[in-house]
């Protein structure tokens, strides 16, 4: 099954310099930053933050590692599983379609934990984070097709956290031949398809997969040995055929809503519906979303927490109905209480679209049919989620998308401090980055 090591991802890991990269992929480097410190941001204001930060205290103990949205210091591992619990709070991470999960958010915590601690520079972190994304996307594609499974961000992102966090530690290749392994082989096998149809913290697993690939790291630093990973093996080597020539950082998609991107083409197909013809949530009689199965799975109950409310199909395409929109302002508590919202959800029905069913996961879509009170009947054109990898999705997009997804929990002169910062090619660029979020008149309160 498998073949002599050749070392291949290891030295692409270990090896690859910023100056390697082409262009397009050091600006995608920058533009997954800047959208997974928006995630980093807005999970600060979540239960799961929390936790996560008592979890660390309690477990890890005190250090000197600071991270995005509190102002207590941390050990590295208590670092990286205090911010492995803010980055998927909200599900407003970036995401790709052959592992339907979400690769930046199952590892960030842990990179930029030790990014921090070993102060590296600002090229090398982006450099770091292109390795870690092409680790987990093609670790990922490897483990699908051993399992059989559709698992989740956590399991993928066990191994990417430790192939970052081995660079930055100064591995040799044989370290990181070894922690690959250990990360692949304990990596939490998250059953996904749960997470949608039962919400909750388990979600995509993502703390667990940061931890465990920190641990990785440490375990390998403390003379545990593994032996081989699912890429040395014949069946999967292939997915590395392409490796350093097609990246697939670029293949990524971008998330406007802060809940399941199933639920995406949902709203969006109601909202272009109501603008394009004048329609108001009060002049509804009853809305149907033909879509795909995945899609229909999605919960439907009225939200009690965040989490119900993010992986649910009836809630989000209620509240965008009402609202107009659908971010941090309609995962709250009296936003599941807003009786237009709860009265929009009755309205609702969901039915298996064969023909979109049979496009997916390459495609998502969706087509709506409202009805209104007096009877007409107004459909939608089949809407696909905005900001797929199609729309070559810049630095312009997602500067607009972090300040509107912080605009309620930083201020317009914080979001411009860092979004500067991001341009610039600073020495000290982890310690002011963290700086920026770590000083109290740059918070709403």
């Amino acid at each position: 099954m498998f073949v002599e090591t050749n070392y291949k991802l290891e030295n692409f890991i270990l090896n690859t310099k910023w100056e390697d990269l082409p262009n397009n992929v050091q600006t995608r480097g920058k533009v997954c930053f800047i959208d997974l410190i928006g995630a980093l941001v807005i999970g600060s204001r979540s239960e799961q933050f929390l936790v996560g930060k008592r979890l660390a205290k309690t477990v890890f103990g005190d250090g000197d590692v600071a991270i995005v949205g509190s102002h207590e210091r941390f050990s590295y591992m208590g670092a990286a599983a205090a911010m492995g619990h803010s980055s998927n709070a909200y599900d407003i991470d970036d995401g790709h379609n052959r592992i339907r999960a979400h690769p930046g958010t199952s590892f960030i915590g842990g990179i930029l934990a030790a990014a921090y601690e070993k102060n590296i520079s600002y090229k090398e972190f982006l450099t770091t984070l292109v390795i870690a994304y092409e680790t987990t996307i093609r670790m990922g594609c490897a483990m699908m097709d051993y399992y059989q499974y559709a698992h989740s961000s956590g399991t993928f992102g066990a191994v990417g956290t430790a192939a970052g966090v081995g660079r930055i530690y100064g591995f040799t290749k044989e370290q990181m031949n070894n922690v690959l392994s250990v990360a692949e082989f304990n990596a939490p096998l998250v059953p996904g398809i749960r997470s949608v149809e039962y919400p909750s913290m388990n979600k995509d697993g993502v703390p667990f997969g940061v931890m465990i690939g920190t641990l990785a790291v440490l375990e390998t630093l403390s003379g545990f040995t593994g032996n081989k990973n699912l890429l040395e093996a014949n069946e999967y080597s292939h997915y590395l055929d392409d490796l350093g020539n097609n990246y697939e950082i670029m293949k990524l998609y971008f998330k406007p809503y802060t809940c399941c991107r199933w639920a995406h083409p949902a709203m969006d197909s109601c909202l272009d519906v109501m603008n394009k013809n004048g329609i108001s949530y009060k002049d509804i009689e009853h809305v149907t979303i033909f879509t795909f199965k995945g899609a229909t799975m999605l919960s439907k109950i009225v939200p009690k927490t965040s989490d119900e409310a993010q992986y649910n199909i009836a809630y989000p395409v209620a509240a965008a109905i009402v609202t107009g929109d659908f971010g941090f302002r309609q995962i709250t508590i009296e936003s599941f209480q807003n009786p237009d919202i709860l009265s929009m959800m009755e309205k609702l029905s969901f039915e298996v679209d064969p023909q979109i069913d049979a496009q997916f996961p390459q495609r998502r879509i969706c087509r709506a049919v409202i009805t209104i009170k007096d009877g007409r009947q107004f459909v939608s054109s089949e809407c696909e989620p905005r900001g797929e990898a199609c729309e070559n999705i810049g630095i312009d997009w997602i500067s607009d998308k972090f300040r509107k997804v912080t605009s309620r929990i930083i201020t317009d002169e914080a979001q411009e401090k860092f979004l500067s910062l991001m341009q610039s090619d600073s020495e000290h660029f982890m310690h002011e980055m963290l700086d920026i979020f770590n000083q109290r008149n740059n918070w709403i309160t």
